[in-house]
């Protein structure tokens, strides 16, 4: 089944960010044909059409330099639906094997989350930008109009990261970590990260 693109260059732009990222390395290993850079490209693709309907997706100023996938609080009903629609993808578009390594890793880091995070708390999925657009100020842009809208509605956001060198990014924007996890089918380590709603002040 062929897949038609709704962001084809952020979503290059989000792979490109995310090759050191120990969750998405894994899940481009589990592709077993010569496609894996494009079959990630289609993940990224997907997740911010996915943004689109359960959550907010942000893409940067330039539109092709990277975006943010933000899942909102859903409802049992939506999260399920949510994940049907992922792993159908997964399974037409990335194989048997990639589904696995998918459902592993979010069931084992779901079984860590749940019991950390309030219910209505919205979700940083995904977030990156280009290797040669990084370091402008950017990133902040991605993240800013959501913590914004949090902050009114005093809910948290949170996040999973597997890349240490992010973690200080996120605490500027006041995020704190809770937990360092390690995930058995990557092998890795991640933090999990959460950041309390700031007092709203019109």
């Amino acid at each position: 089944m062929k897949y038609q693109f709704s962001y084809r260059l952020p979503a290059e732009a989000l792979y490109m960010a995310l090759t050191e990222d120990a969750f998405y390395i894994t899940m481009e290993q589990s592709v077993a044909d010569g496609s894996a850079r494009e079959a990630m490209i289609r993940y990224m693709d997907f997740s911010m059409v996915e943004a689109e309907r359960y959550g907010v997706l942000l893409i940067a100023a330039d539109q092709q330099s990277g975006a943010a996938v933000w899942s909102r609080p859903l409802t049992d009903e939506e999260e399920e639906q949510k994940s049907k629609e992922k792993r159908d993808f997964i399974s037409q578009h990335m194989g048997r094997t990639s589904l696995e390594r998918y459902d592993e890793m979010v069931a084992f880091m779901a079984g860590k989350t749940i019991p950390q995070i309030e219910p209505e708390s919205w979700y940083l999925s995904i977030i990156g930008l280009h290797p040669g657009s990084q370091g402008k100020g950017l990133g902040a842009g991605l993240i800013d109009p959501i913590l914004q809208k949090t902050d009114r509605l005093q809910q948290p956001t949170y996040l999973e990261t597997f890349t240490p060198r992010t973690i200080s990014f996120y605490e500027r924007l006041g995020y704190r970590s809770l937990d360092r996890i390690h995930e058995p089918t990557s092998g890795a380590d991640y933090w999990l990260m959460v950041r309390e709603a700031r007092l709203h002040h019109n």
